[in-house]
């Protein structure tokens, strides 16, 4: 395991050629909805098309907003597919599983993003290679895969027997390895698996000091800057504000098949806008008030809410701004169907594309939901 710098690897030529030219052109459409369509399938174990060799696709494995589970939704995480690799962004409960039953290959993890560390995007990270480090055949992965996270907040933990700074991404993962030791003890006495933290090449993901971020000023306006790269594609990111989180990012993803931008949780900023100008796709967190007061919540607690997360109504304005091609609902909160129906939240959707004057896809994120991406034609 190892710390992240915000520098960039070596990649092929051809790649960041077509980048910088798709940069050029999202540059010069960055304010301008547009008009399309989108088509989007449930993927399954039997007729995904998640897992193809080539191409860009993302499926959303779960899409529940906030800890609390639901026998409806899944936690949040999605999964990213490029060229037949599978890169994992958030591992909320059942991540596992559902990456599974979405038909993608086990095999073909090629990395994890965590935007933040609260539980319902993290409970499921180490059940990856807890699982599956080491395992033979389509359950299992036999290649160390790369983990970005978040580093440490820097400021004192206030949990009783867990004293100290707050732990980020790496020292996190020691300590699930420590946790945890026992079941891969007794399986390798028995000559029967591995540790499965040697199967993670973990980095701790720091803003810029140029930022000048902190707990105290968490997501001040910024340029994106570059997690890593490599032939497939490069990520940036940015910090949002997520109440008393820090650090807590936006990941975009570049590649030669198109652009996706996870928004992780976030009140509304302007650094979500910068990191996602000219993007094909938008993966946004959404949430509706009276669906919460619906739940019987007290005032206070819905205004807190509201004042770390972002308003359905909001994302057609972050869409147009933006100038991306489709926006794609997540975290969808409330995620239980007897408070808010699908049906309303395609109707809020709509409605806050039409006040945007955002003429683009706004789809609302169901589990299991594959969205084949394509870069957006240029002239």
């Amino acid at each position: 395991m190892c710390d992240c710098t915000n520098e960039s690897n070596t990649t092929s030529t051809s790649r960041r050629t077509v980048l910088a030219v798709a940069a050029a052109a999202a540059a010069a459409t960055a304010a301008v909805p547009l008009l399309g369509s989108s088509s989007a399938v449930a993927a399954t174990s039997t007729t995904s098309t998640a897992a193809s060799s080539t191409g860009l696709s993302v499926t959303l494995l779960g899409t529940n907003g906030g800890p609390p589970p639901l026998a409806t939704r899944y936690g949040i995480s999605s999964a990213l597919t490029v060229n037949g690799k599978t890169y994992v962004v958030d591992c909320g409960r059942g991540a596992v599983t559902q990456y599974l039953r979405a038909g993608l290959s086990m095999p073909a993890l090629s990395g994890i993003f965590l935007t933040h560390l609260h539980a319902d995007h993290i409970v499921d990270y180490y059940s990856f290679p807890m699982l599956s480090a080491g395992v033979a055949g389509v359950q299992g992965f036999q290649t160390p895969i790369d983990v970005y996270g978040p580093g440490s907040a820097g400021i004192a933990s206030t949990v009783t027997g867990a004293p100290g700074l707050l732990p980020g991404t790496v020292e996190m993962t020691k300590l699930a390895g420590q946790a945890y030791a026992a079941s891969p003890t007794f399986f390798m006495t028995e000559h029967a698996g591995i540790d499965p933290a040697t199967m993670l090449n973990v980095h701790d993901v720091l803003p810029p000091s140029s930022a000048g971020a902190s707990a105290t000023n968490s997501a001040p306006a910024m340029a994106p800057f570059t997690v890593m790269e490599n032939d497939d594609m490069k990520v940036t990111a940015v910090l949002v504000p997520h109440g008393a989180v820090f650090p807590a990012y936006a990941y975009r993803f570049d590649t030669d098949n198109g652009s996706v931008v996870f928004s992780g949780d976030t009140a509304p900023t302007p650094n979500i806008i910068t990191l996602a100008a000219g993007a094909d796709v938008l993966v946004h967190e959404a949430l509706y008030p009276a669906g919460l007061a619906s739940l019987g919540l007290p005032q206070a607690l819905i205004d807190h809410i509201l004042s770390v997360h972002t308003d359905v109504a909001d994302l057609g304005r972050i869409a147009a701004e933006a100038g991306v091609r489709t926006l794609l609902a997540t975290h969808i909160s409330p995620g239980q169907s007897t408070a808010v129906s699908d049906t309303t939240w395609r109707s809020l959707l709509r409605d806050s594309a039409r006040t945007a004057g955002f003429g683009g896809p706004m789809m609302l994120g169901t589990d299991l939901l594959n969205l084949p991406v394509r870069r957006r034609k240029t002239t």
